[in-house]
């Protein structure tokens, strides 16, 4: 046996369809082809991205369907899904992942930067929770109330998750009721919408009075491995310190930030334009 190859018939206590030598590595690569793509993937095209035989991808695939690990596709045609196994080894990840430990430091330098309070959010639910800041060290200052729970639809820390968010809680946040917490909340659905087609283009959201009366905000989605958001981070200060040259000074350095914390995350850029 090849020392890169590890069997699947083990002692009589192995279940009896765990049969066959596969390689550990090919397992690998094709469970992760998984984490590329939001649909399902056939047999075919497996082989073709990895350059393995259909045989050798079929035998994989059904091991891996064995152990829930993949579904094949209600649809049918042959093609497969990542499965319930898969989902709860992601959540146990991101559980593991402490998302304000891997944070913190980008927030320290993107509060050096910009000269305001610089925060890290995130999503629990259908709502957005601040985990942690790093405040200005002017007088004059914007701070966070660390815990609380704050709708999706208001200001651009909550907005910039929404719009990043699966397709799914996207559409039960805007059939919902969209509650007003400032005369400049975003009530109207068209606008929301329109808002939230604008942050997904440009990666990052500005907010001026929508959550909190006379604040603003510039911020930008945390985004896990398969792009939706987790969280954001942001900068925030007095509305007055944030006028149009400043906005599109902290707009990058903001992105950048998120997108950094993103990576450590297990996100990949494809150069697609978006977050």
């Amino acid at each position: 046996m090849r020392d890169d190859v590890v069997s699947t018939r083990g002692t009589k206590g192995d279940r009896s369809s765990a049969s066959g030598t596969v390689s550990a590595d090919r397992v690998a690569d094709v469970l992760l082809t998984f984490a590329g793509t939001g649909g399902s993937l056939g047999v075919s095209e497996i082989s073709r991205r990895l350059g393995l035989s259909k045989a050798v991808v079929y035998r994989i695939l059904r091991s891996l369907v064995s152990r829930r690990l993949l579904s094949a596709d209600e649809a049918g045609g042959g093609r497969y899904r990542l499965g319930p196994a898969a989902a709860t080894l992601g959540a146990r990840a991101l559980r593991d992942l402490d998302l304000r430990e891997t944070a913190l430091p980008v927030l320290r330098r993107l509060q050096h930067e910009s000269g305001e309070t610089a925060t890290v959010s995130e999503l629990v639910g259908v709502s957005r929770v601040y985990l942690d800041q790093v405040s200005s060290l002017k007088e004059i200052k914007m701070t966070v109330e660390i815990g609380r729970p704050f709708p999706l639809h208001a200001g651009a820390s909550s907005r910039t998750i929404l719009a990043f968010a699966s397709p799914d809680l996207r559409t039960q946040i805007l059939d919902g009721p969209l509650e007003a917490l400032t005369p400049k909340t975003i009530v109207d659905r068209a606008e929301l919408e329109a808002k939230l087609d604008r942050n997904t283009r440009e990666g990052v959201a500005a907010s001026f009075g929508e959550r909190q009366p006379g604040a603003a905000s510039v911020a930008a989605p945390l985004l896990a491995a398969d792009g939706h958001a987790i969280g954001s981070i942001s900068v925030c200060g007095p509305v007055d310190r944030f006028g149009e040259e400043t906005v599109r000074r902290l707009k990058p350095l903001v992105r950048d930030a998120a997108r950094e914390v993103s990576r450590e995350l297990g996100w990949e850029e494809r150069g697609d334009g978006g977050g």
